[in-house]
Order: structure tokens, then sequence, then C-alpha cells
């Protein structure tokens, strides 16, 4: 960035109040803008990575060069002629592939796109990501499991998670003895350094670390409001002005026979030296399409294929006169960002498109080049636009319609050249290319210590395919059961469970649409208690930042406890600008919590990181079971709760026993998930817990309304939350069991000889109501307005409600003690039919 040059981050500085800290060199790297995203509201745009800003090829290749040729330096010539580089996808797959030039190093990236016939030999996930599947697909399975240094390359390194997620999955297969990260700008802070520095020593290796410039940003409590505010004032970007249409000549270029188009399946040094010989040439074929054409030059690549279109734009400005001036590299991107066209910001223009390759890997299917129309600044222009894409993406959606990309590159230049690479396959595999990400990431927990290994991990199931959450809101480490039927009656299933012949969790309740007088009843529930869910939300959240750091991973146990995971996540970003990642587990009384789940989170995060949640406690059996099933992990058996009336956890919003409306509902509030099943004839050793997909209940599907009722309140619970917080930082919360004790007492009194059949609290006694045979209510005396939905149940279904004193909650549901079909009444006495 010159003197003369505006800093392309004064707009967002100005207004929303986020500064750059550190190095000099910060702002010549890196710009600002704003996401369209309620969770994560800025982005560091680079200015030299090839992505978002066209800039110099030379630059852009220069970046990744001079940063391999430092790690070189680093490692010794030695041990660099050992090393392989991996780069990340979709943003760093050029800076990747141009480290390992500098480096002289092979190089692979990872890929969110599957091959058929090409087995995976990794995977994992990217929680910033808007896609967040990765998996690793080498032609020669080997290219990873060499000791040599592993040089890992993204470009930014802000919480380490995506790399150290990385560094332990290959870790657990191939252990290495010295690894090394490389970003265009380090922003860690303390914690996040220090958390890189305790994984060496955890794994045993060398970790370094090589940065072009490093700092941080600095963003005020309520950047999310402010962007909020600012993207409203700003409003959608304008619609391209009428112009006419240039034409498009599509170029075939010659190019090499079985020469990757990238480092998706890796590039060793015989692509190189291959791709070298080819490139003047092929310039030599873009010049001549570009007839003669005099003004700026934009070669624009495709998400992941960013190398070849790279070098194809290099060696073209080195062909054309002045080409250095002339020629800028770009590539379109799946990321939705705010345009705002003003010097003094990142992203002056955006053109938003279909996507053309047919993905079915991200929620959305719309896809970006941004700065390649002019704007208001006609100095701006480009006057031919080279498109370089692959043969997956060259489909019918990337040329027909005025939206298609060809569509509206057409308006904002003069002339498009489109050239389309064969996408590389490697020897031997089939000419099919899949979009689906479906191949699951491998690793099992370093701890396993069987006497075989054990099998390949699954992969997460994400919204819209299962459940109606976004994919971004919950991963469900869950085995899609939609398609078996497992319904049952109610009394039946009371009645194989109670006689000891099933366990609950083989079958499921049979699930309907709510009745019109019990969804009234849930929004009028939901009306008066949405803030007060928030203020929990918000306090709960609050005590696990200040007491587990800002690096947490939720796990929410499957299906209650998987809104309250939601909502902290939704508080951490508004709160926190945190992207937290978030997973469903199963866990069942009785049997535990998933083992494969826990090998997933072990092999994908540092398990001391995860964070359990559930809704609220009844008795504390869930909170025991968790407890009993991670004794001798690595993982914090601690439960975070909203609510903890059976004072049984010390991470709770409160203790009192309120109603939580997501208790009211089965699946159509919690993502049309049915409860989780263990079952062994369908559940095999390496297989998630099971669970369905309830598509047909969509039509009173409340799950998302719950969700923004309450954290609309979020605002206006801020500061009373932090202050909660802050008064249970200094409060003894050590759990005294009082509801424990409780049922005990209940269960004896009403002679009861199983305390499963006792269920306390105004969500677990509502969960009896809807799934159970109850057998009677007890109320504590003047409970109100909690308990209508709880006396409206029992209405319907003929039991009876008893008002008592001296209960720590606000009512308790029994389940009938011993039922069979013929049970009756309330009196507990099953009364059987007679045999004739």
């Amino acid at each position: 960035m010159t003197a003369q040059q505006e800093w392309t981050g004064r707009w967002v500085a100005d207004r929303a109040g986020v500064a750059l800290t550190g190095s000099e060199r910060l702002p010549e790297l890196v710009g600002l803008a704003l996401r369209e995203n309620p969770r994560r509201a800025h982005l560091l745009v680079s200015t030299v990575l090839g992505k978002h800003v066209p800039q110099r090829p030379s630059v852009v290749h220069g970046a990744g060069l001079d940063l391999g040729r430092r790690v070189r330096e680093l490692l010794g010539e030695e041990a660099a002629a050992r090393a392989v580089v991996l780069g990340y996808a979709e943003t760093a797959t050029g800076l990747g592939h141009s480290v390992a030039d500098g480096l002289d190093a092979p190089y692979l990236h990872s890929t969110r796109r599957s091959v058929t016939g090409l087995t995976p030999v990794g995977g994992f996930e990217e929680e910033h990501s808007h896609a967040t599947s990765h998996l690793l697909l080498p032609a020669d399975p080997e290219l990873l499991a060499g000791d040599g240094p592993l040089v890992l390359v993204d470009d930014e390194f802000s919480t380490g998670n995506t790399v150290l997620n990385t560094i332990r999955e290959l870790h657990s297969h191939h252990p290495r003895s010295h690894y090394v990260v490389v970003a265009l700008v380090d922003l860690r802070d303390e914690a996040d350094r220090r958390r890189l520095a305790d994984t060496a020593t955890e794994l045993g290796t060398r970790l370094d670390l090589v940065a072009a410039a490093s700092g941080g940003v600095e963003l005020p409590a309520d950047i999310l409001h402010r962007a909020e505010r600012l993207i409203a004032e700003t409003g959608p970007a304008p619609e391209l002005p009428p112009a006419p249409a240039a034409p498009v000549l599509r170029l075939a270029l010659d190019w090499p026979a079985g020469l990757p188009d990238g480092g998706r399946h890796g590039f060793d040094a015989t692509h190189r030296s291959r791709l070298e010989a080819a490139l003047p040439a092929l310039a030599a074929q873009l010049a001549e399409a570009l007839d003669g054409d005099d003004g700026r030059v934009l070669v624009l690549g495709f998400e992941e294929l960013m190398y070849a279109p790279l070098r194809l734009a290099g060696a073209l400005a080195d062909l054309l006169p002045g080409g250095d001036d002339r020629v800028r590299f770009s590539t379109t991107t799946r990321s939705p960002v705010l345009a705002v066209d003003d010097p003094g910001y990142a992203i002056r223009t955006r053109l938003a498109f279909p996507a053309h390759d047919d993905p079915d890997d991200s929620a959305s299917r719309e896809r970006y080049a941004y700065n390649v129309a002019p704007g208001t600044d006609p100095a701006r222009r480009f006057g031919a636009v080279v498109l370089v894409v692959d043969d997956v993406a060259d489909t019918p959606a990337l040329h027909e319609g005025e939206r298609s990309l060809l569509g509206q590159l057409r308006r904002v230049t003069d002339r498009v050249v489109l050239t389309v690479l064969p996408s590389h396959r490697p020897a031997g595999v089939g000419g099919a290319v899949a979009a689906s990400p479906a191949v699951s990431p491998v690793g099992a927990s370093a701890g396993a210590s069987t006497g075989s290994l054990p099998g390949p991990l699954p992969g997460p199931l994400r919204g819209p395919a299962f459940s109606s959450y976004r994919p971004d809101e919950v991963a469900w480490l869950l085995k899609d059961l939609s398609d078996v039927p497992l319904e049952a009656p109610t009394e039946e299933r009371e009645e194989a469970v109670q006689n000891g012949g099933a366990h609950y969790a083989e079958s499921l309740p049979v699930e309907y649409q709510p009745s019109p007088e019990y969804q009234e009843l849930f929004h009028q529930a939901l009306r008066l208690s949405a803030r007060r869910i928030a203020l929990a939300v918000g306090t709960v959240a609050e005590t696990l930042v200040r007491e587990r750091g800002r690096g947490l991973v939720l796990a929410s146990l499957a299906r209650a406890g998987t809104p309250v995971g939601v909502l902290i996540r939704r508080w951490l970003a508004f709160a926190h600008g945190l992207d937290t990642p978030h997973y469903a587990v199963s866990i069942i009384r009785g049997r535990g919590i998933d083992p494969v789940a826990l090998r997933y989170l072990d092999a994908h995060h540092h398990a001391p990181d995860v964070v359990f949640v559930d809704g609220w406690t009844g008795k504390g059996a869930i909170t025991r079971e968790l407890a009993a099933a991670l004794e001798g992990s690595s993982f914090d058996p601690e439960l975070a709760v909203l609510a903890d009336p059976g004072r049984c956890v010390r991470t709770y919003g409160t203790r009192d026993d309120f109603l939580i409306p997501s208790a009211c509902l089965n699946s159509t509030v919690s993502g049309l998930i049915s409860r989780t099943v263990l079952r062994p004839d369908l559940i095999g050793p390496d297989d998630f817990h099971g669970a369905k997909h309830y598509t047909d209940l969509a039509g009173g599907d409340v799950s998302e309304a719950f969700l923004d009722t309450v954290a609309d309140h979020f605002a206006d619970v801020l500061a009373q939350a932090r202050a909660e917080a802050d008064l249970l930082a200094s409060a003894d919360r050590t759990p005294d069991w009082v509801g424990w004790a409780a049922v005990e007492r209940i269960s004896t009194e009403y002679g009861i000889d199983n305390i499963n059949l006792v269920k306390p609290g105004v969500g677990e006694t509502t969960r009896v109501m809807l799934r159970r045979v109850p057998w009677r209510v007890l109320a504590r005396r003047g409970t109100g307005a909690d308990l209508d939905h709880v006396r409206l149940l029992a209405a319907q279904r003929g039991v009876p409600v008893e008002e008592v004193d001296d209960l720590p909650y606000s009512c308790v549901g029994l389940i009938h003690p011993r039922y069979s079909r013929g049970a009756t009444g309330a009196s507990g006495t099953a009364v059987l039919v007679k045999e004739s």
C-alpha cells in the first residue's frame, strides 16, 4: 500500500470500531469488510491472496514463494527435501501451492469434492467455513505417510482450531517430529498461542509458525449490532446497470495430458517441471484470444481452482506489453460479504450467481465474484475477463440466464474468454467426479487401546438433509435411520420396558402433529418465557467463557439439549464474535454416551475444550450417567444446563424450575429429529447412535421460531447476564443433590420401587405426559402459569394432578409403576385381564 492509496479497512474501522493492532504490514496485507452473517460480523480481506481482491499475479504467487523460502530456511536443506505441504480449501489452495513452489516440495490441498473410485486418506472439519467437510484425496496414499516435516498452509491463523484439528487427525495415524504452520497473517491472542504450545507438548512434537505479519483484531462488544445496523443502512448491492452483452469466446487450451490442474490429488516435482515448460505456449493462446486488446485483463479462477489460473495469469502478464500493470487475478468464492462502493472498503462490488458445479455440500447454492464489476469508478473496469473453470463446473448453470456467472460477466466487460481445464483424475480412477463430500473422515481416538483398531469414523449429518436446522448451527453425530420403522404405541413400549423385555432406546414413540390448542399453548409459553430463557442462556454462556475460555466446543445431548446448544452458540457469536463448533451427541440412560461420537470429538478437537450441554436437570440421572461414561477420559464430565432445579451441576443459568417451552413439544421444536436409538441390529461398532428425521412433520415445525424468539432478547439481557455470571463466579455452586433426595422420598411415599419412574421438574414431567404412560402429577401448591401445559396434557390423558407442599420442583411426573395393558386407574394397582 503506497502513501497515496487509501487503506481498504477505513470504512469498517471508522463506522464499526474495528481496529488492527501489531505489525505495520497488516494494513498492506488485509482490508476489512462486513459479513452478511448474524454470528460473525467482520471479514479480513487479503489483498495478496487472489481471492476477493484482484491482484497482480506476481504479487499473489510471490507472497507464497517468499513464505516457502522462509520455511526452507527454517527447516534446513536436509529436512526441507523431505517436507510435504498441505493447503486448505477453498481459500488457501493457491497460497499453499505457491508455498510448495518456494519450498520445492510435493503439494496436496484438501477438497470438498469427492471422486468416485478414490478413497480418502483422511478428513476433517473446518469450523469457520461455509461448507465444512474437508477430504484428503491424494493419488498416492503414502504422500502423507512419511515422517518428514509437514507444512500446513492457510490464509490466516486466528484461533488455530482448524490446523490443530488437522494435526491431531494426521498425527494419530502417522506421527511426525516437526510441523510448520504457514499463514499470511498470524492473529492469535495469548490463549491461542498457549494452545499451540500445549498441543505440541501433548503430541510430543515440534510446532513452528511462519507468517508474513502478525497482530490482532480489536472488536467492540456490540460489533454484531453495529454491523447489523450498517448493513441495514447500506442496503443490498445495486443491480447491474443495463449494458450490451459482451461476446463469449470458448478457448480450448492445449493443456498437457495428465497434468493436474492443482493439488487436489497431489502435485510433485515432475508436475511442476511440466507446467513451467507449458506455460509460455498456454499464455500465447490466451493472448491470441484477447486479439490485441490493450485494456485491463482479469483472469478469474473458480473456488478451489486457484493455482492453474494464477500461473496462467502470471504467464500472460509476462507476455503482454505492460502486463504487470494490466493483468489481475482473483477467484470466485462461497463467502457472502456486504459490498460497499467506497475506496476505503475492501469489497466494492459483488456479482452473486447460482453455483454451477452441482454442489450438495452447502445449504446455500449462491456463489460470488467480488470487485469484478467496476462500480462507480470507470478506471476499475476490466476490458476482458478470462474465466478458467474445470470440466465439472462447465454446466448449463454456468451459461444460462442473466443471473449465471457468464451472463453477469458479459455485462461488466467487453470480452469474455472461457477456458475449461480437464479436472484431474488420477490414473486408475474412473471418470465420474462426485460433487458430494459424503466420504467420511477417518481417524480414531489416540487413547483407544482395544485389541483391534477401530474402523473409519463416520461423518456428521447436517441440515437441511438431516434436521431443519441450518447446517452451521449443529452437526449431528448420529446415524440416519429415517427409513427404518421404529415407532410403537406408547402403551406397548411402556409394557415392554417395564417387563424387562426391551430398553426404551430400542424403539420410538409415535409422534404426531400437535393439536392447534397445544400449539397455541406452546406459543403463549414462549412469549411469556423467552426473555427469561435468553437470560439463562446468556448467564451459562458467560460462565463458560469465563471458566473454560474462548476455544469452546459444544456437544449437546440430543435431542433436548440441542436447541439449548444452538442458543448458546448464537450467544457466543452475538456477545463474543465466536464461531463455536456445535455437535449433537447421543446419551442413553443405562447405556452411556455414544463411544463413536466421543472418538470423533477426540479426533477432531482438544477433548478438554468440549462442553457437554443439556436443557435442564431432573433428579440428575443423566448427570451421573455422563460422569460415569467419561471417567478416565480427557473429557471434562461437567454438564452445563439452562436450568438446574435438581441442584446437581455447577454450570447453569438458573436453579429455578420453570417452563422451557422446548420441553412442550417433541421433534417439532428440535429440528424434526427423533429421540436417539441404540439397537444392535441397526447400530454397528463403528456407527453413531441413530435417529430419524421426520420430514412429514415439517408443517408444524417451530424449531427456528423458538430459537429466533429467544435470540431476539439477547441484546436486552446482555448486561444482566454478565452481572449474573459475575455473581455466580463468587457463589458456592457445589451440587447438593436435593432433587435426588426428594425423588427417593416420593418413591417411598407412593410405593414406587423404581426411581426411574419418578420424573421431577417441569421439563421431565412434560416428557412423561408426551412419551410415557403417566400415573399422576404432583404439583407444588400455588404454582401458576408454568404448569398450564401440564394441566392441559393431564386433562387430555385423564391423569390426576395432586397439589402438594414441600416440593423442590414445580411439579413431578410419575410413570405408571406397574404397567400392563390392563392397568387402569390412579391407585397403582394393576388390574390384569383374566385368562379364560
